[in-house]
């Protein structure tokens, strides 16, 4: 499980104007007409193009957990991507994006400073920058890390250095343990 990864796709989907189908004959139905077919949908989800059939016909109502996890998932990666770009390019144009998670942050600061790493509850909004610097490296296939960095390096210039005004020393900062982590747009 990607925590940052599945947070930020959880802020943008709750941009959605419509609730995405829940039955899984909706689901299938759906995921047949943005497929163009059965057969990429039997091999997308590993089950048999028969099997598919009967989903959209309603004579299967009640999938296996694992086979309906895949099916929601998969319809919630193609749900309203026109609402999902555009909610994606306000908050890196002008909206930013709000960070709400409780971990372990410290910091790297010249000597004499106390920069033990203590756990924190911080609630800070990003500016519209590191939204887009975090929807860019999603997109590109980013690792938790890296997306963890950004998120980082974030939280050291708005919060530790509030845009410059303080702490100019500081060097990087550790944001490790998470506990929890949401965002929102």
């Amino acid at each position: 499980m990607s925590l940052f990864g599945d947070g930020l796709e959880a802020a943008v989907q709750k941009a959605f104007t419509r609730p995405a189908p829940k039955s899984a004959g909706a689901q299938m139905r759906y995921l047949v007409k943005q497929m163009k077919g059965t057969k990429p949908v039997a091999q997308m989800l590993r089950v048999s193009q028969r099997t598919v059939e009967r989903y959209v016909k309603d004579q299967i109502k009640k999938p296996r957990p694992d086979l309906a996890a895949r099916m929601e998932r998969e319809v919630k990666a193609r749900w309203q991507p026109q609402i999902r770009a555009k909610a994606r390019q306000q908050a890196a144009t002008t909206g930013g994006i709000v960070i709400d998670t409780r971990a372990r942050i410290g910091y790297t600061a010249p000597i004499g400073s106390t920069d033990d790493a203590r756990l924190r509850h911080l609630t800070v909004a990003l500016p519209p920058q590191y939204a887009a610097r975090l929807f860019d490296a999603q997109q590109a296939g980013a690792t938790e890390q890296q997306l963890q960095q950004i998120a980082a390096e974030g939280l050291k210039e708005v919060y530790f250095q509030d845009g410059g005004r303080r702490a100019g020393m500081l060097e990087e900062v550790r944001f490790t343990d998470i506990e929890h982590i949401e965002f929102d747009l």
